[in-house]
């Protein structure tokens, strides 16, 4: 899994970084946070960057950081490092499953994370943004979907067969 991520993510990842890092270098004055950014996005790390600046991902001052837009791969990328510890933790893919283990750690550390994401959207909203243990909820909810599928496969095709979310919204505005 991981050398599949490294082989299809970091080559466009540091071509982006090095062109971004030059680009910003010619036409901003003061590139340093953009290129503290940029050297966090390396190690997966850009999100715990941009919260200590305090950024405002919709601020001004966060589109002048040509690196702002990384926080969410220091979010999936910091999970990726937790979640083989839980995978492993619950004992999921041995003899004797460890599906409904794994499923109540998810969802259990979901709720947390929501719980978490909640009190710091009022407290420290740049914390709320950008930080993995207030975002995990949301990714939480994919792995929880997945495991629901493997246990019954029947729920996918069922999923496929609602109305397009689209329309199901334009269905209730009227």
């Amino acid at each position: 899994f991981y050398a599949r991520r490294l082989r299809r993510l970091v080559p466009a990842l540091l071509l982006m970084l090095v062109v971004g890092a030059l680009l910003i270098c010619l036409v901003d004055p003061r590139p340093h946070a953009s290129l503290r950014t940029g050297l966090a996005a390396v190690v997966g790390f850009s999100n715990v960057e941009l919260q200590q600046q305090a950024t405002d991902y919709f601020a001004r001052s966060a589109q002048l950081n040509v690196f702002t837009h990384t926080w969410s791969l220091g979010v999936e990328e910091q999970f990726y490092l937790l979640y083989p510890l839980l995978v492993w933790g619950c004992g999921y893919g041995r003899r004797g499953g460890g599906a409904a283990r794994l499923a109540l750690a998810i969802g259990g550390l979901s709720l947390a994370s929501l719980a978490a994401f909640a009190w710091l959207w009022g407290t420290a909203p740049s914390a709320a943004y950008f930080l993995m243990p207030a975002r995990l909820w949301e990714i939480g909810a994919g792995c929880l979907l997945q495991l629901a599928l493997e246990r019954r496969p029947w729920v996918l095709s069922w999923l496929l067969e609602l109305p397009p979310l689209p329309l199901l919204l334009a269905l209730l505005a009227t």
